[in-house]
């Protein structure tokens, strides 16, 4: 999980990829992507391409890439955070997790005495919980006592445990790259092997989905809460990300963090996490890309072998609540004796909007990189800002979002002086458009991105997983380039016009906060101000 703000600390014969390395080079400077050249690239990869959907629904794209005897796996889980309800904020990434902690004949010494030490141990979790949710009424004797009780049934089970197996199985037959993410749209696996051991992922990713057992279920909840003072709780960007967020969304689950909040991790049961696996982890909700040296027919017969075992299910309800039109402004400002901050952005459609590559281009011009406006202004002319970006679809794109914009301000610069230069910039282009030769710019620059993509056999999959996810579809990874071709600069000055406005907006920033400053803020406190 992470934010798209990067300070520190956001998708035949097939193509080598010394000539992709070639064509990017090519398409950057002819400037763009010619529709013919697009279309000859698509009909090379539908030579190579095969797809098949299994009886219980689950889909698989396979593209044959035998330059090296490697094969990149990706199998794509439509589910994320934002499948989440109050009270299990977090869920969807503490299973990613757990399914790394194996299954029924991987990673235990003992399944049947796991499973009854397992039992023993969520009993003593729902008695402890059970008490603590008294609130102030609890026993402290009582916490105390089942405190202990939980201790000594969590060493119990892990007796049986074979730690880090799963890895331990690809590692040993040469995988790499195994690791996983939660956002708040998909979950994603992802590892290679050698194509000699192309049956033992389909054994193990199988395995993991039909039989997974939520082992060291307390210890990894550990983990996340951890986790979550790294990337939140202490980090002052994380606080502000999450402010910024839920005050953006007042309805919408895009309103609540990935990690989860601190009291719902805390409180989270193997039911509940159970209980989300079996809705959420069905077939017909699971998408697998395999791209190396992979042979189609022996995929599919190997998939009906394995995945086939997985027993099929209707797939899961798109989420219903829609984000109501905002009204007006609206702001959050953290005071904190750190680096100043200024984070704003404007709802807008979702990556299925007709107007989601007007937006792309928009986002390009504004804020990608150091050619760009914003860059350009606040950064090098002005010299407002350390840093000044802007970025899209933000926190997810499979619904309505944000386009937004960040600026670190450089020394003797206040946040609020980089904010009105961001709206000075916005205005600008709101007022006269933007040139042919910028919108040029930013289609080469989305061109020669996907070719680099299309290089590498693991982003290669992960973009032909999540496009036939998500429209049912792999070519829309081709598609795109279309209609990246069809946005005109009025289009870009259009939207600008639409989405830029003050009532559609929200703002974070923190404002740096020194001793006397502080002190000053601490007396208006005490005197009934309101801060």
């Amino acid at each position: 999980m992470r934010y798209p703000i990067d300070l520190h600390t956001i998708p035949q014969p097939l193509m080598t990829r010394r000539l992709l390395r070639i064509a990017a080079v090519a398409f950057i400077a002819i400037g763009v992507m010619r529709p013919a050249i697009a279309q000859d690239l698509l009909a090379d990869f539908e030579q190579k391409v095969t797809t098949f959907t299994l009886d219980n629904g689950l889909t698989f794209v396979i593209v044959e890439r035998p330059e090296a005897p490697v094969v990149s796996m990706h199998t794509y889980a439509d589910v994320g955070s934002v499948d989440e309800v109050k009270g299990i904020t977090g869920i969807a990434h503490l299973f990613e997790h757990m399914a790394f902690k194996g299954t029924d004949t991987v990673g235990t010494l003992d399944i049947d005495a796991e499973r009854t030490a397992i039992a023993a141990e969520n009993a003593a979790f729902d008695a402890l919980r059970k008490e603590q949710q008294k609130g102030a009424l609890a026993d402290p004797a009582r916490v105390a006592e089942l405190t202990e009780t939980l201790g000594a049934a969590t060493e119990v089970t892990k007796a049986f445990v074979e730690p880090n197996e799963f890895d331990q199985i690809v590692t040993r037959a040469g995988g790499t790259g195994l690791n996983a993410s939660t956002s708040t749209d998909a979950t994603r696996y992802f590892y290679s092997l050698p194509a000699n051991k192309l049956e033992l992922w389909f054994s193990l990713e199988s395995d993991r989905f039909l039989n997974p057992v939520l082992r060291e279920f307390f210890a990894e909840r550990e983990v996340v809460k951890e986790e979550r003072r790294m990337v939140t709780d202490s980090n002052p960007i994380g606080r502000l990300v999450e402010e910024f967020l839920s005050t953006a969304f007042k309805a919408h689950p895009y309103g609540e963090p990935i990690v989860g909040h601190m009291s719902d991790i805390a409180t989270m049961t193997r039911a509940e996490a159970l209980a989300f696996y079996r809705t959420y982890y069905v077939p017909s909700n699971l998408t697998v890309a395999l791209v190396g040296a992979v042979d189609p027919d022996n995929a599919k017969r190997l998939a009906e072998t394995y995945f086939g075992r997985l027993p099929a299910a209707p797939k899961p309800e798109a989420v219903e609540t829609v984000e109501p039109e905002q009204i007006g402004e609206r702001r959050v400002i953290i005071r904190e004796q750190t680096q100043p901050f200024v984070l704003v952005g404007y709802h807008k459609g979702s990556m299925f909007s007709e107007d989601a590559a007007a937006f792309d281009m928009l986002a390009s011009i504004l804020g990608t990189g150091r050619t760009s406006r914003i860059y350009k202004s606040l950064v090098d002319d002005q010299q407002l800002a350390l840093q000044a970006s802007a970025f899209n679809n933000f926190p997810g794109n499979k619904y309505p979002s944000l386009m937004a914009f960040y600026a670190v301000p450089n020394q003797g610069q206040t946040p609020e002086g980089v904010e009105a230069a961001i709206y000075a910039e916005v205005e600008r282009l709101k007022t006269e458009g933007v040139t042919d030769e910028e919108l040029t710019r930013a289609k080469t620059r989305a061109r020669a991105n996907l070719v680099r993509q299309l290089g590498s056999n693991t982003g290669l999959a992960s973009m032909m997983a999540m496009h036939q996810a998500l429209y049912g579809d792999w070519r829309e990874v081709f598609y795109s380039l279309d209609r990246l071709d069809a946005v005109t600069a009025a289009d870009v000055q259009r939207v600008a016009n639409e989405t830029f406005r003050p009532n559609n907006r929200t703002v974070a920033m923190i404002v740096t906060e020194t001793d006397e400053t502080a002190s000053v803020q601490s007396e208006q406190d005490a005197n009934g101000a309101i801060r």
